[in-house]
């Protein structure tokens, strides 16, 4: 199976190019799952409800989610990626998956970060796992990394990758990602953006370097941090189904009746 991830750099605002030029990008990749980042097709330093609202979209039915499908259809492959969605008043970061057969599901992101809250409401879909075919995937979107729940709830369902659409500007996750794998037994593919938005009298630099880790911890990608850059790399999804560290299977001996959870 080829993976892989398509990080770039979205103009505010520029919705219809921004979806148009990942599309183009799209159409330039054989893989057979690609992430793309959090927020592609809107970039990410709102400033007013009035902008989230001009520049959200239902799923499915928007136009950003009716061009991933044409894509997807066309190159035979499953795309990942984030999008402001609006569900009858309410907005949510939101993350996207289709396929060769159109739409599958759409995911909330869960944890909101720094400003977010004013501009969205608090994911309220569950984590979860879908049968793609040669593989198993669920969904995160950015800040969710900080939560290791989240991945080990989409890893006990099942999946053999974790999709992880990104806008992130903190210097760690990346590296965070490779203990998500580890403690998983999964693949991840975070797909970060690059570039500066400043806007309202805040700047935010985003870290590129996009990343894809094995269930081993072995980086198979790695972007760099300023430039717009396409990854794939193939993978065996069997590869995630066997959750042992050395002698030790690592899902079935958890103590889950010594760990306290609130």
């Amino acid at each position: 199976m080829n993976i892989g991830f398509i990080q770039f750099c979205p103009e505010f605002g520029e919705k219809e190019r921004n979806v148009r030029r990942a599309v183009d990008l799209i159409k330039q990749t054989d893989a057979d799952l690609l992430v793309l980042p959090e927020l592609f097709n809107s970039g990410y330093l709102f400033t007013s409800i009035q902008e989230v609202e001009s520049l959200s979209e239902e799923i499915p039915g928007g136009f950003t989610t009716e061009s991933l499908m044409d894509a997807a259809k066309e190159m035979s492959a499953f795309i990942v990626a984030g999008l402001s969605e609006r569900s009858d008043r309410s907005f949510y970061n939101s993350a996207v998956l289709v396929g060769p057969n159109g739409f599958i599901d759409v995911y909330r992101k869960a944890h909101l970060f720094k400003d977010e809250p004013k501009w969205f409401q608090k994911g309220d879909t569950p984590f979860t796992v879908h049968d793609v075919g040669p593989a198993r995937i669920g969904m995160m979107i950015c800040f969710d990394w900080i939560f290791p729940e989240a991945a080990r709830t989409l890893a006990l369902k099942g999946a053999d990758i974790i999709c992880h659409p990104s806008n992130l500007v903190l210097p760690y996750c990346q590296k965070a990602m490779v203990t998500r794998s580890v403690e998983n037994g999964v693949f991840s593919i975070t797909c970060n953006r690059t570039g500066v938005e400043e806007r309202g009298g805040e700047r935010l630099e985003f870290t590129g370097t996009s990343v894809i880790v094995d269930p081993k911890g072995t980086v198979l990608a790695s972007a760099s941090r300023e430039v717009e850059e396409t990854h794939v790399v193939e993978i065996d999804p069997q590869e995630a189904r066997e959750k042992r560290v050395g002698q030790n299977e690592i899902f079935r001996e958890r103590r889950t009746d010594l760990y306290e959870l609130g």
